[in-house]
């Protein structure tokens, strides 16, 4: 039976900012633990999202293709997708419907899972192109993100909301990635006009935090002169 109520991470946010970026999981592994989930791939290399067991990344000019078992990761949320219904909107602004879901919701201090599906307006992603060793830092790459924008597209927006408390672990509040309908756009969600759709979430009650301890630049760090938060929500955001 698969256990809904936990959510996968391998690796953390805060590894992102000061370049240690190897791919340290590949995706079949990662999908073993989930079949719904968003992440990017070694040396930043794109956005993901994960549907329905299918893992697509949106590559730095906008494409979106399916990737391999062997695709390696530093950074994936993934969960056995279980949601149930919250509410129904309409022309709904991101604002908005960030603070509507937390309202019902209920769930400031635990970790959850959205999911919306609809037709979204001033819709803006961004995907962030491959850097090779030695990496960048994550604001050097966030600096050379390219963004994409439609003014009308039906799709799935698939984030994570996180406690105040694990910023840096993750991104406290809301981190959502986006998948057109069509599959011709997608990417990190940086912000929408309106949405018309259906919104639901899945909240766990446990946080299984994988950490890439066989990488020795990862474990011979030290994030104690990193501005981990502060470059985290500037590059997220």
């Amino acid at each position: 039976m698969k256990d809904t109520t936990t959510l996968y991470q391998h690796g953390t946010l805060a590894l992102l900012v000061p370049g240690l970026l190897a791919g340290t999981l590949t995706m079949a592994e990662l999908l073993r633990h989930g079949d719904t989930g968003i992440g990017t791939g070694e040396g930043l290399d794109g956005e993901l999202i994960i549907l329905d067991g299918h893992p697509y990344q949106v590559n730095a000019q906008g494409e979106v293709h399916e990737v391999a078992g062997d695709f390696t990761l530093p950074f994936a949320n993934v969960h056995y997708a279980d949601y149930q219904p919250l509410m129904t909107v309409l022309g709904a602004s991101q604002a908005d419907l960030n603070q509507q879901i937390r309202a019902l919701a209920q769930l400031d201090n635990a970790f959850f899972s959205v999911k919306i599906t609809g037709l979204f307006t001033a819709i803006r992603t961004r995907a962030v192109a491959k850097s090779e060793p030695l990496y960048q830092t994550l604001a050097q790459a966030a600096q050379q993100q390219q963004i994409f924008s439609r003014g009308e597209v039906e799709g799935t927006l698939i984030g994570y909301y996180a406690p105040q408390l694990y910023d840096g672990i993750a991104v406290a509040g809301f981190h959502d990635h986006f998948l057109a309908a069509d599959h011709s756009f997608g990417g990190h969600l940086l912000d929408f006009e309106s949405v018309d759709g259906e919104v639901s979430v899945q909240p766990f009650s446990t946080l299984a935090q994988h950490l890439p301890i066989a990488d020795a630049a990862y474990r011979q760090h030290d994030f104690s002169g990193d501005d981990i938060v502060g470059d985290v929500r500037r590059a997220e955001h």
